[in-house]
């Protein structure tokens, strides 16, 4: 199995009856703590894996990037195309001030450094969803460079044994999106829809310091918390708002890097930590049978779960970088470098917006943690299901019940109803003021824990009934006066006797 990274790769074998470890398993381990793992009874010598990966993140905005076309997830097709985004002759690009303020404030939260002047280029390529034959990009000097994002990982799926991990931030750089190529296999056409076309992007780089799927899918899903924190991009991936690219390499200690191969368009998590370890492990059976790995691009198939090849690069295309002459660079300022003058509604001030950056998730998690005594465990289940936090404190807001006690009805009753039918928070049928009435019954001594859990079953149903009313009706009261128990205790007795 693999475990959380951090060092080096081996495979891992079956001797005897079980015979070698096939592909499709996630037939690897490696050291969450670094350093490397011992190579085992096969002998072979370890691997070090290496990932890096390019996220394509939707800007939250009302409108494209460089024209006044709305963004609105599945209009219908070609709704929302203005004359720029389809690239009619003698239209000029107008940048979107939304798109800058969102780029400066992730490069901010990412701790970047923001560069003051940005230029945007044109990368050329060809293909019927671009109009224009290029796109539009940051590639010599984008807005943001050289920061770094930490995540938290589990050793072993052991949500009690957590580790904190760094990856480097190369750059974030502000680009169009293309349209969408939709392929009719029964007529053989490819129809375009150029709604997507112009959306505002923000790519984020990261630097190759992750050694597998589970760091990569921690990292990506620490990065989304954080977008959506800040509102610069709703990161919804089921809806392409967040897309990532996956560039693996596997190499032994003290050896240059291997040839990179390149896994995109992931757009789940789950799937991204399938797609790496299962790269990882072919390129490894790739090399130790005497093969050699190409440098292409691949696809995730999530029906197979493997890794499928699209294209080579080894004809490595040109993409003509050149400066975009309709767009002057980008100047931003801070406080210091704002001349008096200057109407402040005009420019995109840094200073201003760090001002007013919110809390982030591992902020919002060391108050829950100090504010509520849980663990910290628990205060990343809380962030990491959307809602949560927010039901939680709604609880702790109308009930007695300590917060030690509220967050195990969260975690174990609530969240397991909500995962078991594939529902979200703000979907559950049972409202946070009628937890927090069940709760103050349970802790007021009226019902058992036994009873409790009966009645929340019953609240699930969604009935509209009270957790009195249940109560009520189950006849699940705990019985306090000392003559009703007495009655009933002679009662039984008597039925013994007549027995």
């Amino acid at each position: 199995a693999a475990r959380g990274c951090g060092g080096v790769w081996r495979r891992a074998w079956q001797r005897g009856a079980g015979g070698p470890a096939f592909r499709g398993q996630r037939a690897l381990a490696c050291n969450v703590r670094g350093g490397a793992v011992p190579a085992g009874k096969s002998g072979l010598a370890p691997w070090v894996p290496v990932v890096g990966l390019e996220i394509h993140a939707q800007i939250s905005s009302n409108s494209k990037l460089f024209s006044g076309s709305q963004v609105q997830f599945a209009a219908p097709p070609n709704s929302l195309v203005s004359f720029f985004d389809a690239s009619l002759p003698g239209t000029l690009p107008v940048l979107n001030r939304r798109c800058v303020e969102a780029a400066v404030m992730t490069g901010l939260a990412l701790n970047c450094t923001i560069n003051k002047k940005s230029l945007f280029d044109r990368k050329h390529y060809f293909y019927a969803d671009l109009p224009a034959g290029y796109q539009i990009t940051q590639q010599r000097v984008p807005i943001a460079v050289n920061g770094s994002l930490s995540y938290s990982l589990c050793i072993d799926n052991k949500m009690s044994q957590m580790v904190t991990k760094t990856v480097r931030i190369k750059q974030i750089q502000l680009e169009q999106d293309s349209g969408k190529s939709l392929h009719d296999d029964t007529r053989s056409q490819t129809l375009v829809d150029l709604n997507r076309a112009g959306v505002g992007l923000m790519e984020v780089v990261m630097e190759p310091d992750m050694c597998c799927g589970e760091e990569a899918a921690a990292a990506v899903r620490e990065l989304q918390l954080i977008l959506q924190t800040l509102g610069s991009s709703q990161a919804v991936m089921a809806e392409g708002q967040l897309r990532v690219d996956a560039n693996v390499s596997v190499h032994h200690p003290g050896e240059p890097y291997g040839v990179r191969t390149e896994v995109k368009n992931i757009n789940s998590i789950r799937f991204l930590a399938k797609a790496v370890d299962y790269e990882i492990q072919r390129q490894i059976e790739e090399l130790e049978s005497g093969r050699t790995i190409l440098n292409e691009t691949r696809a995730f198939d999530s029906k197979l779960g493997c890794t499928v090849p699209m294209r080579d690069k080894e004809g490595k295309q040109d993409y003509r970088f050149m400066p975009e002459p309709n767009l002057p660079p980008l100047i931003l300022y801070d406080a210091k470098s704002l001349p008096a003058n200057m109407n402040h509604q005009q420019v995109v001030n840094i200073d201003w917006i760090h001002e007013r950056l919110p809390d982030l998730p591992s902020v919002k998690r060391a108050k829950l943690v100090e504010r509520y005594g849980i663990l910290p465990e628990h205060s990343f289940t809380l962030l990491n299901e959307d809602g949560l936090t927010e039901f939680f404190e709604d609880v702790i807001k109308q009930t007695q019940m300590k917060p030690k006690k509220v967050i195990g009805w969260i975690l174990k009753d609530l969240l397991s109803y909500l995962k078991q039918h594939s529902l979200t928070v703000k979907e559950s049928p049972v409202s946070s003021f009628l937890l927090a009435d069940l709760l103050n019954r349970l802790e007021e001594k009226e019902i058992s824990s036994t009873a409790a859990k009966q009645v929340f079953a019953e609240l699930w149903k969604g009935e509209g009934k009270t957790p009195l009313e249940i109560v009520k009706e189950k006849k699940l009261q705990l019985i306090q006066d000392q003559k009703d128990l007495e009655q009933i205790c002679q009662a039984v007795i008597d039925g013994q006797e007549n027995e």
